[in-house]
Formats: structure tokens, sequence, C-alpha cells
């Protein structure tokens, strides 16, 4: 059995790791035992376990924070990356993080793939492209995953709650629901990426890769399809994106079109079986040990 060593292994992602990733032998710290910008953690945690593998599932990935704190997500999403990549590398250690689609301007109006220039328009977008960069320049044998507006189980520690509980939570209370229809993306559940993750590990894959629910739609209609899913009747108004105050730019259109992966007979779902997947579970329970 491989051996695989987890950083965020509480959050979305790291928690369907952790539920279903059955041929391996998991090791996930918790955050205060093994923080991502603490190298000494890293490398006593790389001498305790004897990874095959380390899974970097953590970031600062407040969009908006990151345009106030630009130094902070600079040394969480480049520096300590690189870090920990150069010591995987060092080891002989398979290296994966996550990256996002946040690191594209969206103004090709198509869903992006891995050959497509990006060109971030925020704080957030630029720190995980320096991750990115610093990565690739080690020439390793680490993967790099970009994916788009990750959703899972486990609310994002950030927020308190993923975007489909709180359509849902907001439509049951009967309150004013507004949401953007000109910006779209490609949403992904958790328990997908988690298991391409699994496939392209066990496939040897290194290098850039984007793993998504195949989309692209709007965030408009994506919570109208978790309503109906969820069996619930109610209107939300859409706005524009002009409409949404928010700190920080967003690209209009960052789908990500998972283009290598068809060459490794990995599949990703579409996002309606994304939303379906993800109510599945929640109404199974969502449980997974610790």
């Amino acid at each position: 059995m491989k051996r695989l060593l987890l950083i965020g292994g509480s959050g979305q992602l790291g928690t369907e790791i952790r539920r279903s990733w059955s041929g391996w032998e998991i090791a996930a710290p918790s955050h205060r035992e093994l923080d991502l910008e603490n190298a000494g953690a890293i490398e006593a945690a790389l001498e305790r376990y004897r990874p095959d593998a380390l899974v970097n599932c953590a970031a600062f990935h407040n969009v908006d924070r990151c345009e106030e704190e630009p130094e902070r997500a600079f040394a969480v999403n480049a520096i300590a990356v690189e870090r920990v990549a150069k010591l995987c590398r060092d080891r002989d250690v398979t290296f994966v993080t996550i990256s996002t689609d946040y690191v594209f301007d969206g103004t090709l109006r198509r869903p992006l793939n891995e050959d497509d220039a990006p060109h971030p328009l925020s704080a957030y977008g630029v720190s995980k492209l320096a991750g990115e960069l610093l990565v690739q320049r080690l020439q390793s044998r680490a993967l790099i995953v970009r994916t788009c507006g990750v959703y899972g189980v486990d609310p994002s520690a950030s927020k308190g709650y993923t975007f489909v509980d709180r359509v849902i939570s907001q439509a049951r209370e009967r309150q004013t629901i507004r949401i953007v229809d000109d910006v779209f993306a490609s949403p992904t559940f958790a328990g997908h990426l988690a298991s391409a993750l699994c496939g392209l590990l066990e496939a040897g894959a290194s290098g850039l890769y984007h793993v998504a629910n195949r989309g692209p739609v709007s965030w408009y209609d994506f919570a109208r399809e978790a309503l109906a899913q969820a069996g619930i009747d109610y209107a939300i108004e859409p706005i524009s994106v002009a409409q949404w105050k928010t700190a920080a730019l967003r690209p209009a259109f960052s789908a990500l079109e998972s283009l290598k992966l068809a060459g490794l007979g990995i599949d990703m779902p579409g996002w309606k079986e994304g939303i379906a997947a993800y109510l599945g579970l929640k109404a199974a329970g969502g449980e997974v040990s610790a």
C-alpha cells in the first residue's frame, strides 16, 4: 500500500481524499501539527511518515483578503509551496499542489485548457501562478492541478458554508437570493476532483493538469440546478457582475477544459453530475473518520 502525506486534510478536498483513497495509507496531521509554512514540521513529517506522495490542499484562498494582504498570499501560495516542493524533490516524493482558474483573466470566453496563457487579475491569482512557476522551475516530478469552484461536504474554513448549501438554506428560509448570471465557471465537486487526483498519481502523471467538472455554467444557472435537484421551487434573481461589489477582480469566464486527462483515460463528470453526487453524499451523512 502506498503512503500519502496530506496537508490540509480537514478541508473540502482533503476530506474527500481521506474518504475515497482506499488504496493508500493516509497521514493527515492537523494544521496545528503540520503548517504549510513550517519547513521544520514538513521535514519532520516527511521523515516520520516516509510518504510516496505529498498532496498539498492548503492555501490562502480568501480572494478579497489577498488584495489586502498580498505579502501573506505570496508567502503561503508561492514561497511555502516552492519550499515543500523542494523538500519532496530531494526525497524523491511526488509532490501535488492545487491551483486555480483564477490564474486566467477570462477574456477568451471559452473553456480554458493547459496550453492557454495565464493572465491573473487579482493578488490571489498572481500568487497562485507564482506558486505554479516556482514548482515548475524545479523540474521535478511534481503535479500541479488547476481546478475551479471546489465544493464539498466539509465547508470552507474561511466561509463556513458551501455555495450550494447557502443557496438551499436561503431558499428554505424564503430569503431573497441574488446570483450573477454573467460569470461562467466549471464548479467542481470535491469528490470527483479527489478521484481524478488519485488516478493521476496512479498513472505516474507529472506537470500541469486541469481537473474540473465539465462546464461551462453561469453561477445563476448552477444555483437554479442545485435547487431543482434538491426539490425546491424558489425564484432566484439574476444580477450582473457589475452589481456584485468585491475587493478583487475575478475572471468573467474561467471554466476549465480538462484536456490532458483524456489521454490518461480519466473522465470528469459534468457539473450537473457534481451537484447530484454532492447532494447524495450530504443525504447519506457525509461522514469520514478522522
